[in-house]
């Protein structure tokens, strides 16, 4: 039974199509739908494929890569490193990172390296009680369509690397790209090679030589908020046998620890919880990751001094200092530390374009921000699906100028307002103890007891913000962009 052309039969689930309004509520019926309103597996393939450059062959530059090759493009790689690898230790990939990297058939590359976190627990810095918790397993499979993982940054670029190998996707080594003409389309090497191709992507990081040229001779201007961190690892064995902090290795958890006046970020590798101690400009948060082999650690803290006077042989009595009298069980694990890095922790701005002509940055160069959001890769990610979808609309190489034009409102929007989040964060965990700190726990007691609670400072448990970050439809928003662009193009 119909009527006014729509289906009325209550055994229909055909009839229904996704709201263009924010809202959950078919979120039950997603088996039921029509084929065409489920997610789809793959990258919409490319009507008119091109011959594209690819500069950097980072977390951001390979994913991108792969997810241009998979639509049908020609890339290729230049990376200036002569040996592919990354630095660093833990990384988190949240579930709107994940799916995007399940989409493109990485999930059996990052299944032997990843570990899944069950939750969050956000402790407070002298004692380590609960303070706040965010339930990652099942709750974000389930409402976010993919896990919550952490890993070893060095392993994701592994999986990254063996998917790119295996699709036959050439990376030039040891290419120092000095030069881009975003006319011509080209890039000119350190030996003074030029290559051209129909686009070029800047996936340069921080450093990028491409943002310049992008602003015309202007580089973006970079916000230092006073924070630098500590990254270790610990050995699992020896907490292993020490009963004081055992404890911490039983169940996969990320644990975040908060101080007043300090804030430290610990990673540990073994646990499948994040433990997040947090307090007064200082926080710590540990996870373990090597699917269980090590205990990451990073360790937040203000400093605005210049990096160039750090002296590395000092960092690790200087990070057990920052931290004295904290939680016992935290204090005990950061004195099994034997060495550590310290690293300033900077933001970019906001930029106004991220495309000259041919040229585009993405992924650090374009916004570079702090890690309280845990998005910084995972931005980088969307951005290579985004472009994808934005390209494979084209009918024609002239239409080229409109699609990078909508990839850039798009994605500076989204990335704009998750830098915006992550400085945010950066106020709600390092308050000074008093009425903010106390309204700041208060609000987070329904989450710790498990009660029903519409909003949280906590930003991996707010519904709103959880919605907006973890369930955001990249592909979709490239779409509805490139939709009202055209309508407007019609009513014109």
């Amino acid at each position: 039974m119909t009527s006014n052309g729509v289906s009325h039969n209550p055994h229909d689930a055909t009839a229904l199509s996704m709201p263009t309004y924010p809202s959950n509520c078919l979120e039950f019926a997603k088996p039921f739908l029509a084929p065409e309103t489920k997610v789809s597996e793959g990258v919409e393939k490319a009507k008119v494929p091109l011959n594209i450059l690819l500069v950097g062959a980072g977390l951001g530059g390979l994913s991108t890569a792969i997810a241009l090759t998979q639509s049908g493009h020609t890339v290729t790689v230049f990376e200036q490193t002569p040996v592919l690898g990354e630095v660093g230790a833990g990384i988190q990939v949240p579930s709107n990172s994940t799916k995007i990297l399940f989409k493109l058939g990485l999930k059996p590359y990052l299944k032997p390296y990843v570990t899944e976190p069950e939750s969050i627990s956000f402790r407070r810095w002298q004692t380590g009680n609960v303070i706040g918790n965010t339930k990652l397993v099942p709750d974000f499979t389930n409402n976010f369509d993919a896990p919550y993982y952490v890993i070893h940054r060095a392993h994701f670029h592994s999986a990254l690397c063996q998917k790119v190998q295996d699709m036959g996707i050439e990376i030039k080594l040891g290419a120092r790209v000095e030069n881009y003409d975003p006319v011509a389309g080209s890039i000119t090497l350190a030996d003074g090679t030029t290559f051209t191709g129909d686009l070029v992507i800047a996936a340069d990081g921080i450093k990028s030589v491409a943002r310049k040229i992008v602003l015309g001779g202007e580089d973006m201007a970079f916000r230092k908020p006073g924070f630098a961190a500590y990254r270790a690892t610990v050995d699992v064995e020896r907490m292993r046998n020490d009963p004081e902090v055992s404890w911490l290795l039983e169940r996969p958890a990320l644990n975040i620890w908060y101080d007043k006046d300090k804030i430290h970020i610990l990673r540990l590798h073994l646990i499948m919880d994040f433990y997040d101690r947090i307090g007064d400009a200082r926080h710590v948060m540990t996870y373990t990751i090597g699917a269980g082999k090590a205990f990451n650690m990073v360790l937040s803290h203000p400093d605005a001094t210049d990096p160039s006077t750090w002296d590395p042989t000092k960092a690790v009595d200087d990070m057990k200092a920052e931290f004295d009298g904290w939680d016992p069980v935290l204090t005990k694990i950061i004195g099994m530390v034997e060495k550590t890095l310290k690293w300033p922790l900077i933001s970019g701005s906001v930029l106004d374009k991220w495309v000259s002509d041919k040229l585009v940055i993405l992924g650090d160069a374009a916004h570079a921000m702090l890690p309280y959001m845990s998005q910084g890769a995972a931005m980088a990610v969307e951005d290579g699906l985004a472009l994808s979808r934005a390209l494979s609309k084209i009918q024609n190489t002239e239409q080229l100028g409109k699609c990078l034009s909508i990839f850039e409102q798009v994605r500076m929007q989204r990335a704009g307002q998750m830098q915006e989040a992550s400085l945010l964060n950066s106020q709600l965990w390092h308050f000074a103890d008093g009425p903010l700190q106390e309204a700041r726990d208060a609000a987070m007691v329904p989450e710790v007891k498990g009660l029903p609670f519409s909003h949280s400072p906590n930003q991996w448990s707010d519904p709103a913000t959880q919605m907006w970050c973890y369930g955001y439809d990249t592909e979709g928003a490239i779409d509805e962009a490139w939709e009202s662009s055209r309508l407007n193009n019609v009513q014109l």
